[in-house]
């Protein structure tokens, strides 16, 4: 009597793995752009397993910039991704349906970038030349702000489509004069021009918004906040992770995404960790927001770049899913 006892408890528990396996939710989470070293820490905790254990089966889709990742998410595409948080609030205006969870970049990452040999001096010269970059860069949709902010008009300039790739070598071949791009990406440069190189970023020119943050869908959020507070959770951990130790979180991201290099992504994480620093992040907690920070964000926004439909700032940022255990060092 034992022998077939002991068949059928091993019958069931064969069967309850499955199971289990199916009891995951899976979550699409939308990137930015392509994946780079700001986004190792996901791909640290997804390869330690840390969301799989807590019944994520998180799915990590590369992104075609902040706008279109703003408007995926706000419109139920997916439920989590990120984006530049003021191009994510001119979504808002426009009734995405979103709510942040965590910032990123604590300080604006966008700068321009130029060559010196090209007659530019500074931002006064830009009107009359080339811009390259993405349609849904995050600087395309904040332009009017910058321009407002160097006292030059809005439509000085003309936008040229570039892939994020292909910035560097349109402004060495001049078929662009300035490009865009984010600092953690400012090596790459500096390497390929010297001293040729100029660079602006905004916010030596007052223009400190927050950058890079994770978006949820709001209805999402409402439907299933104890998913969404496990993901933040986890996703916190991991960047506090990374950055007492950035090599583990390194050969996650390698070991999933081709074509990187490990130089390169060391020296991205470098400065990413100099944008994700600021009073807040050190004393509140990693990943919160300073409300009265978003509130001015919210009016540089408004004022000089415009939002369809007005709304609440403060109701669109949450750091309820955050623990105040991850700091910035």
């Amino acid at each position: 009597m034992k022998a077939p006892f002991v068949a059928l408890w091993l019958a069931l528990a064969a069967a309850s793995t499955p199971l289990a396996a199916h009891s995951a939710e899976q979550v699409d989470f939308v990137l930015n752009w392509t994946p780079t070293a700001d986004h190792a820490p996901i791909y640290y905790a997804k390869q330690q397993g840390w969301y799989e254990d807590a019944g994520i089966q998180l799915k990590i889709e590369a992104g075609r910039g902040s706008s279109t990742t703003a408007q995926r998410v706000g419109a139920g595409a997916a439920p989590l991704g990120i984006s530049d948080f003021p191009t994510a609030m001119q979504a808002m205006g426009k009734g995405a349906a979103l709510k942040a969870v965590m910032v990123i970049y604590a300080n604006s990452p966008q700068g321009f970038y130029w060559l010196k040999s090209s007659g530019i001096r500074d931002a006064k010269d830009f009107p009359s030349r080339k811009i390259g970059n993405p349609p849904g860069d995050a600087s395309r949709q904040m332009w009017p702000a910058f321009a407002s902010a160097v006292g030059i008009a809005p439509d000085s300039v003309k936008f040229v489509n570039l892939s994020p790739q292909a910035k560097v070598a349109a402004l060495k071949a001049g078929s662009v004069d300035i490009i865009s791009d984010f600092y953690n990406e400012h090596d790459l440069k500096a390497q390929e021009f010297g001293e040729d190189l100029a660079f602006l970023p905004w916010r030596d020119i007052g223009i400190n918004v927050y950058g890079n943050a994770i978006l949820v869908n709001a209805r999402y959020l409402q439907q299933h906040p104890e998913t969404v507070k496990t993901f933040v959770g986890i996703t916190q951990k991991a960047y506090a992770k990374c950055v007492e130790a950035f090599e583990p979180c390194l050969k996650a991201l390698m070991d999933d995404v081709s074509g990187l290099s490990a130089d390169t992504q060391r020296n991205q994480w470098a400065r990413i960790q100099e944008l994700m620093r600021d009073e807040t992040s050190t004393t509140v907690a990693l990943g919160a927001f300073d409300l009265e920070r978003v509130q001015r964000d919210y009016e540089l926004v408004n004022t000089l770049v415009g939002l369809d439909k007005p709304f609440d700032p403060l109701g669109v940022v949450t750091n309820d899913m955050l623990s105040p255990a991850y700091r910035m060092p």
